[in-house]
């Protein structure tokens, strides 16, 4: 049941691996290489470019399936798993919010921990990708067990809303605190720092620390959910990529109005829970009925995916915005 919607080959994903390098490096020693408080104009601007850049990767992936098989099968899966790990990505920033409130990060300082901690989760995304399909591609059962998991997930997500985050509750946090050296000084311009002979790490990596590890569960939600819309790698793997490269702009564009966004993990939950119902759904068919194909069709999935999402936003125009809720200097980002 493992896909290969495109007939990817070796060579295709070097090229891909080197365009993410490239764009990273240029955000970071090119774009970003002073340490700055990003303003909205700027975060909008760069939200709109990413936004941009995955949908016209989209729109090649869509033409290139369209011309080896003659279906938009790649195009449509690809959209669908970018919206809902986009998605994902939204609920998430609420996390990050409050790891840089507790650890007392500077918004100037915000975006280099933001892009280390994307570089991880890039590398993370993958190792767990790879996993997922070898999984699958030898027990077929376990597409049963990850729409069970993900409905489970949307069940919980769906009460979670009065849920806080403790960073302080970190079990990498306690750890590393605990055989590390940290610097007495508050320094979040740099990771690491030499005293006396001795290395110690600062607040920052600290953050950092907690940042990575948290982005692992995440991925423990969302690697599954995306699987559960497409089975190819390359697919999977291309759309977290698209999501995740436009991370760091989309926080800072929504920084000062997360709290808008409160109802969304309700809408997650759904989309969890009707990925899941499909996955387990699948492979009935596939096993007992010796059903092949799809039992929904690509395009309500992605139908009914976007119409979630839709009305889980549709909130946000009419909650009033409390006040600073993630902490965040709204008169900074407007400078």
């Amino acid at each position: 049941m493992v896909e290969n919607l495109l007939d990817i080959h070796w060579w295709h994903w070097c090229l891909f691996m080197a365009a993410v390098v490239v764009a990273l490096f240029l955000d970071l020693v090119v774009f970003h290489r002073k340490e700055h408080a990003p303003s909205l104009r700027e975060s909008f601007y760069w939200s709109v470019f990413w936004i941009g850049l995955a949908l016209l990767f989209n729109a090649y992936v869509w033409w290139w399936g369209y011309r080896l098989h003659g279906t938009s099968e790649a195009g449509v899966k690809f959209l669908t798993a970018y919206v809902v790990e986009k998605s994902l990505s939204v609920d998430n920033l609420f996390v990050f919010a409050v790891i840089f409130r507790y650890f007392g990060v500077n918004i100037r300082y915000q975006h280099r921990i933001l892009f280390w901690g994307i570089l991880g989760a890039i590398i993370t995304r993958g190792l767990f990708i790879i996993a997922g399909v070898e999984l699958i591609r030898m027990f077929e059962w376990l597409i049963a067990v990850f729409g069970l998991f993900l409905c489970y997930t949307g069940a919980r997500l769906a009460f979670a809303s009065g849920e806080e985050v403790h960073p302080e509750k970190n079990i990498i946090l306690r750890f590393a605190r605990r055989i590390m050296r940290v610097t007495p000084e508050i320094r979040y311009d740099r990771f690491l720092i030499r005293r006396d002979g001795l290395l110690y790490v600062t607040p920052a990596f600290l953050a950092l620390l907690v940042i990575e590890s948290t982005d692992v569960l995440f991925a423990v939600d969302s690697i599954p959910a995306v699987l559960g819309i497409s089975r190819d790698p390359f697919i999977v793997y291309s759309s977290n990529i698209g999501a995740i490269l436009g991370l760091r702009a989309l926080y800072f564009l929504l920084a000062g109005v997360l709290e808008r966004f409160r109802y969304l993990h309700y809408g997650l939950a759904v989309v969890l829970v009707f990925i899941g119902l499909k996955m387990v759904a699948e492979y009935v068919a596939v096993t007992f009925m010796n059903h092949h194909g799809h039992l929904i069709d690509p395009w309500v999935s992605l139908a009914v995916v976007g119409g979630i999402l839709g009305a889980s936003l549709l909130p946000t125009l009419f909650v009033k915005q409390g006040a600073n809720p993630d902490g965040v200097d709204r008169g900074t980002l407007d400078e």
